[in-house]
């Protein structure tokens, strides 16, 4: 029989529970709000100074922590997790099959979908579940994240696209959920059961051709805990202007259309400071007076990173790229809706 070990710590006024049968919970009311907090070229350089410096720049607790953790590293993120945990939040861990020097739009590398379907990474993947199981707490897990794009390894478009596949589906898609559910179900084989898988899409898919639709990549309800997605909008400089509504509407009810009941959340939302172009205070503005409009869209991880392009240009999607930007992100999130403490329940 299994023991069910409950600890309760009261941190920032927060209970966290310990234990396999706790898991996050979906709220009734309200949402979650959390970011990503340019934790390094990484992403896993996570420092309390930063998480506090962001609350106290937002005004308000995270309920949720993002940060990631490549496989190229081949660690776990042990570290990342206990710090995110005790300050009362929840990570978000975007785990990606990606090898140094983590260049976009490369092709596959020594962890290609083929490779780890081939079992050549099998010892990685179950050291990460054993020390997931350890950390015990609850966490969510975004693998192989915005497949349906074109930037990452691991799309589909880097595996045939839309060449016929042997299971009567497109070649790349069929590779990519194979290989999600090898993973999820070897991590689940040691015990991890305080993951909360997410699925996690561009909400555009590009190419924009039929093979690539994110239908096409869902490993099935069994394999998924949340529907996610990344929604940004103008993040470079030669980049058109997208308005709020029309970048969630339609991806929003694709997604949705997945699985009648899973939980919605936007793994990462956020739009570049540019002038001449848009006004990226009205944009956020727009952002939280609609999400709360999509009655399964249960949380929101905003990105807040700032970095320079090739061309010497930087693309500053932090909150307080403007003093009207960081009023408008202060105002929105202040709402009661957005939930700054992670609520749990027992399975």
């Amino acid at each position: 029989m299994k023991r069910f070990a409950l600890v309760i710590a009261v941190l920032c006024g927060v209970f966290v529970l310990k234990g396999e049968n706790v898991s996050l919970a979906v709220p009734t009311n309200g949402a979650y709000t959390g970011a990503y907090i340019d934790f390094g070229d990484t992403e896993d350089d996570v420092t309390l100074e930063e998480i506090e410096r962001f609350e106290n720049l937002v005004g308000k607790h995270q309920a949720i922590v993002a940060s990631s953790s490549y496989w190229g590293e081949q660690s776990f993120p042990e570290r990342n997790v206990q710090l995110i945990s005790r300050h009362g939040s929840v990570p978000l861990i975007f785990w990606s099959p990606w090898d140094k020097p983590y260049t976009e739009e490369r092709g596959p590398d020594r962890f290609g979908l083929r490779e780890i379907l081939a079992g050549k990474w099998d010892a990685y993947i179950d050291s990460w579940g054993d020390q997931a199981k350890q950390f015990g707490k609850p966490m969510l897990v975004s693998w192989g994240l915005e497949m349906n794009g074109a930037w990452f390894p691991w799309s589909g478009t880097y595996y045939g696209g839309g060449a016929a596949g042997v299971d009567g589906g497109f070649e790349g898609p069929e590779t990519y959920k194979k290989a999600y559910r090898y993973v999820v179900d070897r991590v689940r084989a040691r015990g991890a059961h305080n993951i909360a898988w997410v699925f996690h899409v561009q909400n555009y898919s590009y190419p924009g051709d039929d093979w690539n639709t994110m239908a096409r990549y869902y490993p099935g309800a069994a394999y998924v805990d949340w529907l996610g997605m990344s929604l940004y909008g103008k993040q470079f400089r030669t980049d058109p202007w997208a308005y709020f509504d029309d970048l969630l509407e339609v991806p929003y009810a694709d997604l949705c259309k997945l699985d009648p009941t899973k939980p919605v959340m936007l793994a990462e939302w956020g739009v570049g400071e540019f002038t001449g172009t848009g006004r990226k205070s009205e944009w956020i503005a727009r952002g939280f007076e609609l999400m709360p409009r999509f009655p399964r869209l249960k949380a929101a991880v905003f990105w807040h990173e700032r970095w320079q392009n090739e061309d010497l240009t930087y693309s500053n999607l932090r909150v307080n790229s403007s003093p009207e930007s960081l009023e408008a992100y202060r105002k929105g999130v202040a709402a009661p809706y957005w939930l700054d403490k992670p609520q749990f329940r027992k399975n």
